[in-house]
């Protein structure tokens, strides 16, 4: 390995850091202040989560080159160079707005896919082992359930033209949105109690996606990461007034170690997606 490469995976490595420490900086004093279920953070799952924090920072970008790499083929080869062109002549606020709300829709599909497909799920069930959800469990996922459902939102937006993989411009819109929801996803994923009134139409909250991991009925509900339009299009909308899911977690036992638990996908027998039935939901604080 060349002193690039080592330089690359140095900055990379303080990147991750910082993001980390920012936060930690941002979501510990709310979730102790505004817990919707009070847990310590010197647990020892917390170590576990942090480790796929550090995977979630380098792996699923190894595992997206080659789905990537097909997309830019793709776009290049068979579809009309007019269609680009056309799309390349919008301005940047409409082709960003567009590749959001594409790429939003791509991501849904990815994530029910992988709740609704048995291969997938044994990656994506990785995500949703935890009994205590919080900011981190974000970043805790498989690498190839992580790439899959990216790719499912970069791939249309590559094709349609509205980022591209070999283009400044391209590379910037793709790379904004892959930011956005990043960032919106440790948000959902907060164990607060807030609730945001008409605006939980508009867009994903913490209570939207709370009972997106809970193990009450209904379950397999809110995929959405960013726009729950979809989740009201297609039937899978759920989140009801002054309730809030009373557990969390799947039925499956998996490895405790993060590499236990990497490995485990590739090892164990199929999986039916869906989780385990639990008691009633509770009501809010």
């Amino acid at each position: 390995m060349d002193q690039l490469h080592l330089q690359g995976l140095a900055l990379s490595a303080l990147r991750a850091a910082a993001w980390l420490f920012i936060l930690t900086a941002i979501f510990v004093p709310l979730e102790w202040l505004f817990a919707l279920k009070p847990k310590s953070l010197l647990r020892k799952a917390v170590l576990s989560d942090l480790g796929f924090y550090v995977v979630s920072n380098f792996l699923p970008q190894l595992v997206l080159a080659l789905p990537l790499a097909a997309a830019a083929f793709i776009a290049y080869r068979f579809v009309p160079v007019r269609l680009h062109a056309w799309v390349a002549q919008w301005p940047l606020w409409l082709r960003g707005l567009s590749a959001f709300v594409v790429a939003d829709l791509g991501f849904y599909w990815g994530h029910r896919w992988a709740h609704q497909i048995p291969f997938l799920w044994r990656f994506h069930q990785v995500h949703h082992a935890p009994e205590h959800v919080y900011f981190l469990i974000s970043a805790r996922a498989h690498p190839v359930d992580n790439a899959f459902i990216r790719v499912c939102g970069l791939f249309p937006i590559y094709i349609l033209g509205l980022g591209a993989p070999q283009a400044v411009k391209g590379t910037l819109v793709a790379t904004l949105i892959m930011l956005a929801v990043t960032m919106w996803g440790f948000f959902i994923h907060a164990n607060v109690r807030w609730r945001f009134g008409p605006l939980e139409w508009l867009f994903a909250t913490p209570a939207f996606h709370l009972w997106h991991h809970t193990r009450d009925e209904p379950r397999d509900r809110n995929f959405a990461s960013m726009l729950p339009v979809w989740d009201w299009l297609f039937g899978t909308h759920y989140l009801p007034k002054g309730q809030w899911p009373s557990a969390y977690g799947i039925e499956a036992q998996l490895p405790s170690s993060v590499v236990g638990q990497l490995l485990h996908p590739f090892m164990a027998p199929p999986a039916e997606p869906g989780l385990a039935p639990a008691p009633e939901p509770h009501a809010a604080p």
